[in-house]
């Protein structure tokens, strides 16, 4: 779940001796919401999903990536289209589109139609993430105002990590997953109605430009490289598409950067990675929000295709994960006035990596939600201070002219660190749970028969397809073997996402060490 920071542009705009107007706030406040809520909600029908649409291989983690991947190329140039031609309509837009999206979702009779109604739902958010946060801040004329403004919004974005699980546990259990898609349509439609009636429209064109050749590059290159992550495991790591998809990433990494040099008003300020220490806050970001949504890819896929469970009983461990950035709020408000960030951040990463590396340990038949409340709360407690921190700590080691676009560029890598972290996790956890299920099941004293019915399935969907067939029919016999390979899978999952958080919270502690006030005051 993405935060982004005021934007420079937002501190830009012309003020007005007026206070930020409450419909602006309200607006602002329901449209971030809504975008947090489209992004969580699908997180906890996999299993669903699974059972209903019967994905094979890596489809099931392209339905998270396609949500996530235009809100992480698209999201700061949405930003600039609102400095341009304003705000209002692009929270008005962007509803719609998070509507459209999810009404096609909702329609979907096929995993590849809920891949498309996630992408134009994921547009819709794009636009809704940094304009719902610039409408406010540039709505607001003091120091005081403007912080107690973005706490609001911060409370309103924790607030839909919190109802997502609620909607969709709720819905899936009792009706459908597809009931969960008309909720997120009926919120949208009330952050429509709000937005287009109440909202106070604002603009702040001044030096502000479209970075075409920065965003063609990220976007290509990005897409390629989830491309190459996601369908290594299906395709084959040396499969002439995924090879071609490296290559492509590759290239396109480097046209970025060659582009973002020559760019007037480039998408991320290169020459900002000259200063070590937001470069190592960078890496921090991109690494440490990788590790967090992959521990709730991992838990998604546990819970539900792996474990059956229903979608409320999903639901709890989300709000676990979740809910309790909401609850430390005002605990973490407090800390970030009185104590360094680098210490927040790198506590919350201790915290993160200690719950994954327990995760970790819990065999795969163990069903109970109580033995998930201490590793999953302690993952929860860890990034509601991690993702708090981040760009504070990030912004504190440049000169304070370069806040804005600090704030900016750590947004872009976090939400980075977000899109990857599904596509690795789910990468790794089905590559290692199928190669345990191949040699398991032919090592087993299953009949002949059998183990062909379970190597056929498993060509098609991998273990996920073996692990939902029916006992009664021939390859049920191999279900147990797929689950324990799956829960193999997913516990090295988990331990990778704990070992990309201490690695996280090591650098945090050694390369911040001297970070201190902001410079150039």
């Amino acid at each position: 779940m993405p935060l982004t920071d005021p934007v420079s542009s937002a501190r830009a705009a012309r003020p007005t001796p007026d206070r930020l107007p409450l419909g602006t706030l309200i607006a602002g406040c329901l449209a971030v919401c809504l975008a947090q809520i489209a992004l969580a909600v699908p997180a906890t029908l996999n299993g669903l999903f699974q059972e209903d649409l019967h994905p094979i291989g890596s489809q099931l983690t392209w339905i998270s990536d396609a949500f996530l991947l235009p809100v992480t190329v698209l999201e700061l140039t949405f930003g600039v289209l609102g400095d341009l031609f304003g705000r209002k309509p692009l929270l008005v837009g962007g509803s719609i589109l998070v509507i459209g999206g999810e009404a096609v979702s909702a329609a979907s009779s096929g995993v590849h139609l809920l891949w498309v109604g996630q992408v134009i739902a994921g547009l819709g958010a794009a636009a809704l993430f940094p304009t719902s946060l610039a409408v406010i801040a540039a709505g607001t004329h003091s120091h005081r105002d403007r912080a107690r403004g973005i706490t609001v919004w911060a409370a309103a974005l924790s607030t839909g990590g919190f109802v997502a699980p609620v909607v969709g546990g709720i819905t899936g259990s009792y009706d459908s997953w597809r009931t969960a898609f008309v909720v997120v349509v009926l919120i949208g439609v009330a952050s429509t109605v709000v937005s287009l009636l109440c909202a106070r429209d604002s603009k702040a064109p001044e030096g502000r430009s479209l970075d075409l050749g920065g965003q063609l590059t990220i976007g290509i290159g990005l897409f390629a490289l989830l491309y190459a992550v996601i369908q290594g495991p299906t395709d084959g790591w040396a499969s002439t598409p995924v090879i071609i998809a490296f290559l492509v990433a590759a290239v396109f990494v480097v046209l970025f950067v060659i582009a973002e040099r020559r760019a007037r008003s480039p998408l991320l300020r290169l020459d900002l990675f000259a200063n070590r220490a937001f470069a190592v806050a960078s890496v921090v970001a991109v690494v440490g929000m990788f590790s967090f949504l992959g521990t709730a890819y991992a838990t998604s896929i546990r819970l539900g295709p792996v474990q059956h469970q229903s979608p409320l009983r999903t639901s709890v461990a989300f709000l676990l994960l979740n809910g309790l950035t909401l609850v430390m709020a005002p605990l973490t408000s407090r800390l970030l006035e009185r104590v360094s960030g680098r210490w927040i951040l790198t506590g919350g990463l201790a915290l993160m990596a200690g719950g994954d590396f327990l995760a970790a340990t819990l065999p795969v038949d163990d069903r109970a939600l109580t033995s998930l409340v201490l590793p999953l709360g302690l993952v929860g407690i860890g990034f509601a201070l991690t993702v708090s921190s981040i760009t504070a700590t990030a912004v504190n080691t440049v000169p304070i002219h370069y806040a804005g676009m600090a704030s900016a560029s750590t947004s872009l890598l976090r939400d980075f660190g977000f899109t990857l972290g599904p596509a690795v996790i789910g990468a790794i956890a089905l590559s290692r749970a199928s190669s345990l299920f191949t040699s398991g099941l032919h090592g087993s004293a299953l009949s002949p028969q059998v183990k062909a019915a379970a190597t056929e399935v498993a060509a098609q969907g991998g273990p996920l397809a073996v692990n939902s067939v029916p006992s009664s029919t021939p390859p049920g016999g191999a279900a147990p073997l797929a689950l324990q390979a799956l829960g193999h899978g997913y516990s090295l999952g988990f331990a990778i996402c704990g070992a990309a958080a201490l690695v996280s919270c090591l650098l945090a502690l050694i390369a911040l060490r001297r970070v201190g006030a902001p410079q150039g005051c």
